[in-house]
């Protein structure tokens, strides 16, 4: 199998990989949340392409049934809808605390929320791995 062959399998590597870096190298916590959706949307085109078989069609009978082989396996789609239900949840539940941080703080950055959270209560907060 080469690489022209997985093409779809190929971009949602790569659309993960800028996610995780957009995720990891961004201090704005509406960069980080973005950096998650689009490690999301890389995942649901992995899941997509793995449950895609060319030549079958959707598993809804209305008169003939055609045997199992004929039809595409439905798990792979009901797993998706369920993590764009969960994924589109933890994005609003991710930008209402962002909203609440912000009126707080007066800032979206990591960092400066980190130092004035530090300056309040007299210790000295830093980020892991900085």
């Amino acid at each position: 199998m080469t690489l022209l062959h997985n093409y779809y399998e190929s971009a949602s590597i790569i659309l993960f990989g800028i996610g995780l870096c957009t995720l990891m190298l961004n201090q704005n916590l509406i960069k980080k949340i973005i950096g998650m959706n689009i490690m999301d949307t890389s995942i649901f085109l992995f899941l997509v392409s793995k449950g895609y078989i060319a030549g079958r069609s959707a598993p809804i009978i209305t008169e003939n049934y055609q045997g199992v082989n004929a039809y595409v396996n439905p798990i792979p789609s009901a797993l998706i809808l369920t993590g764009i239900v969960v994924a589109v949840s933890v994005t609003a539940f991710l930008l209402a605390l962002t909203i609440k941080l912000y009126e707080s703080y007066g800032t979206v950055d990591l960092e400066e929320i980190l130092k004035m959270k530090g300056d309040d209560h007299g210790v000295n907060n830093k980020l892991p791995f900085s």
